[in-house]
């Protein structure tokens, strides 16, 4: 047999102490120059590179990294440049589109597929011709070449994905013909690299959107673009995140040397087994989970690479870029060590994408497998799958997962409020003071109470800031909370919190998911005495803040051994304890944020169903012992939510709030069309840009939401919460949002 080559299909790009960010933080803030910002990405990029090869991987996929986002990059690459933007270059190009500038709006965030990164979606009008402009990009690859000495392999976003993810108004052939020229001068200039001393032997082509609904209408434009590129250079089709479904027979069947595919996400081995494989193309089986940070076991791998080698030329890969994982274990010193052991982040799975391929290859690399079988069974002797909890869960019933009152019964005795009554989604800008708090805790200058005193101070100010504004209905500010989930997470029984394990949402911004490992439940209240500081220092009310149990799970690294509903239904019980004594402390207002219920939705339309039912059951639990005195609030961002109102109508939140600002009312127009009858806070104020809220803006969209909705369905608030923005910024954005507010109430 053919020797079984390694590979990888990118790595995460923000430095191990997120030297990126940092760097990017600089520059805006105008502490770094041109150079200084250039030479920080260069070195992250750099040392990614070695520690790639330092694994001894065959083939290393560059050109993935980004200041930004890469799909940004590429939409600038093609001339995707809105005419709002136009006129600007460089730097000044880049960021304005990702955040703004001006009058001039940044472009849509929205979330990369069913992961927890956003990407910045392209817009495309029908006079677009694409002017490409690959000068930093063959830089990229001209800087990898002499650091990888002939492994490094360019990572290119594909076309039918480009055009996929981008909102346009042309057809999809329509912009395809249009660009594919573009691709071809691309290709070609990797070809001449080539042909210098670079001995790259392929190119990877990115294709994430071959698992979505509509691949298989997609099959012309996909044989189009592949039987007219695959001649200038070998080409490697990547896709993941999921099966490839129905398009499994002719997808396998595209003109390319190569394909790479998931086997850790859907049902590839089944779709292998039934269609078979091309004898002339080369399988690079995804073996190795780039979205999970657990060690593989070896007892389900090993037999499915063996299988797939019998059906065709293999090699091996993470199943996808490990962007998604934090860089090493080895960083992180406080784990204990029956976790540890069972634990494998970006340069562990480099190890274990190598090692297996030696495996395969006949050499000595057991070592790997004998490891991790201990390590295994040493979790699963601290850690078993069945428990006492899991035995209370099987035993909830119908009235567990309801209120007592339907919303129409219940809104009557909820909190009476004007007409597009006012509000923040939570949290408040994160000082340097903050942070200083925060810091000198952890280094023991502060003991406990000195540190919740100056918490208190800072709930207490910003509750008179929103005072002053005008605000309807309060919030404390959150600034006790490093990030949504990672502060339940510190204190609910069954997560481990890293040091160093940061992974990229967007841009600069970096979250450090929890591990969840064992059983989960609350040993004690999580924000009532917060709340309790807030509304002593105001007569408006303050909503109780929570996070919502699907997005704790989907932003956490889930356990594997027990399904993911048990883990949500988990999380939902100590949630419920925490709503029924915030209710106790006062509260007539909790909001149980869920913003990645949209996110964790399969790819696959066929897996949906049963996502959705165990994902608003748990939203359900956690909420329905709630009084019907107590207005139940929700917030979702950055998705399509077309298809989920049903779900979210079945959630029964009296209250949800949904990002806008950077959108259309789609939505909006979508809730209307359904007969949505609950409350509805569409964003105002985009919270990802340093651009302050105008008057007009604001009173712009709120006419716009009653063209759709009838006023007493109407909140006006931010997209989402307003940590990473500054404090001028904020309190003139809304002071504009509530005199909107005001003045369109007065209108209707």
């Amino acid at each position: 047999m053919n020797k079984v080559l390694s590979q990888t299909l990118g790595y995460p790009r923000i430095g191990r102490r997120r030297e990126l960010k940092r760097a990017l933080e600089g520059f805006w803030g105008g502490k770094l120059g041109d150079g200084e910002l250039l030479q920080a990405w260069h070195e992250v990029e750099a040392e990614g590179w070695r520690v790639q090869q330092a694994a001894g991987l065959d083939r290393i996929g560059v050109g993935d990294s980004s200041l930004y986002d890469p799909v940004l990059d590429w939409a600038i690459r093609f001339g995707a440049i809105p005419e709002r933007h136009r006129g600007r270059t460089g730097w000044d190009l880049l960021f304005g589109m990702a955040r703004g500038a001006g009058d001039a709006a940044a472009l849509e965030l929205t979330k990369w597929f069913d992961t927890n990164y956003h990407y910045l979606v392209p817009e495309i009008d029908s006079r677009w011709e694409p002017v490409p402009e690959f000068t930093d990009y063959l830089s990229t690859l001209g800087r990898a070449a002499e650091v990888l000495e002939g492994c490094a392999v360019p990572i290119v976003l594909g076309p039918v994905t480009f055009l996929r993810l981008s909102r346009t108004d042309l057809s999809i052939q329509e912009g395809l013909r249009r660009i594919l020229p573009a691709y071809r001068e691309l290709l070609q200039e990797i070809r001449d690299l080539r042909r210098g001393a670079w001995g790259v032997p392929e190119v990877q082509l990115h294709e994430p959107a071959l698992v979505l609904p509509h691949s298989a209408e997609d099959r012309p434009l996909y044989e189009m673009a592949y039987g007219e590129l695959t001649s200038l250079i070998p080409l490697q089709l990547v896709t993941y995140f999921d099966d490839l479904g129905e398009s499994f027979s002719w997808a396998s069947r595209l003109p390319v040397p190569s394909i790479a595919l998931d086997f850790t996400r859907g049902d590839n081995r089944s779709l292998l087994r039934k269609h078979g494989w091309p004898k002339e193309t080369t399988l690079s089986a995804g073996l190795i989970d780039g979205r999970s940070v657990w060690r593989f076991d070896p007892e389900r791998t090993l037999p499915l690479a063996e299988e797939i080698r019998q059906h065709a030329p293999l090699r091996v890969s993470p199943s996808s870029s490990l962007q998604f994982v934090p860089h090493s274990v080895q960083a992180e010193a406080g784990l204990p060590d029956f976790l540890a052991g069972v634990l494998a982040f970006a340069d562990e799975k480099l190890l274990e994408v190598t090692q297996l391929a030696a495996y395969l290859n006949g050499e000595q690399a057991t070592s790997i497998f004998e490891a991790g079988a201990s390590a295994w069974a040493g979790y699963r002797a601290v850690i078993p799958a069945q428990t006492d909890l899991a035995q209370r869960i099987g035993a909830l019933n119908s009235n567990d997962f309801a209120r007592t009152t339907d919303y129409v019964g219940r809104r009557p005795t909820q909190i009476q409020l004007p007409a597009f009554p006012t509000t923040t989604i939570g949290s408040f800008p994160q000082t340097r003071e903050i942070r200083s708090l925060r810091r000198q805790r952890k280094e023991g200058v502060l003991g406990e109470s000195e540190y919740q005193a100056g918490i208190d101070q800072a709930i207490r100010e910003t509750v008179r800031a929103q005072d002053e504004i005008g605000l309807d209905v309060l919030v404390h500010g959150e600034f006790e909370r490093t990030d949504m989930v990672e502060y339940f997470a510190e204190r609910l029984h069954g997560f481990a919190i890293t040091e160093h394990g940061w992974v990229q949402s967007y841009g600069s911004r970096c979250v450090r998911p929890p591990i969840i490992y064992g059983d989960i439940d609350r040993p004690a209240a999580l924000t009532v005495r917060e709340f309790i500081v807030a509304q002593s220092a105001t007569s408006r009310p303050v909503k109780g803040m929570l996070t919502g149990p699907v997005t704790i799970l989907n932003w956490s690294f889930p356990r594997a051994d027990i399904p993911r509903r048990e883990i949500a239904f988990q999380i939902a019980l100590a949630l419920r304890s925490e709503i029924r004594d915030l209710e106790v402390a006062g509260a007539r207002l909790v909001q149980v944020d869920e913003p990645a219920l949209r996110e964790g939705l399969p790819l696959r339309p066929e897996r949906r169903a049963e996502y959705l039912a165990w994902a608003v059951d748990a939203f359900r639990l956690a909420t329905g012992g709630a009084r019907p005195e107590t207005q139940i609030h929700t917030h979702m961002c950055y998705g399509d939510f077309g298809d989920v109102i049903e779900a979210i109508d079945r959630m029964d939140a009296d209250v949800i709030s949904l990002e806008n600002a950077r959108s259309g009312d789609e939505t909006l127009e979508e809730l209307a069309r359904f007969g949505y009858r609950r409350q509805v806070g569409p964003g105002v104020y985009d919270v990802h840009s340093p651009a302050v809220l105008s008057l007009e803006a604001a009173m712009g969209k709120l006419r716009s939401f009653h063209r759709h909705l009838p006023p007493d369905q109407i909140w006006v608030n931010p997209d989402c919460g307003l940590k990473t923005r500054d404090w001028p910024e904020v309190l003139a954005s809304l002071r504009n949002l509530v005199a909107a507010a005001r003045q369109v109430r007065e209108e209707v």
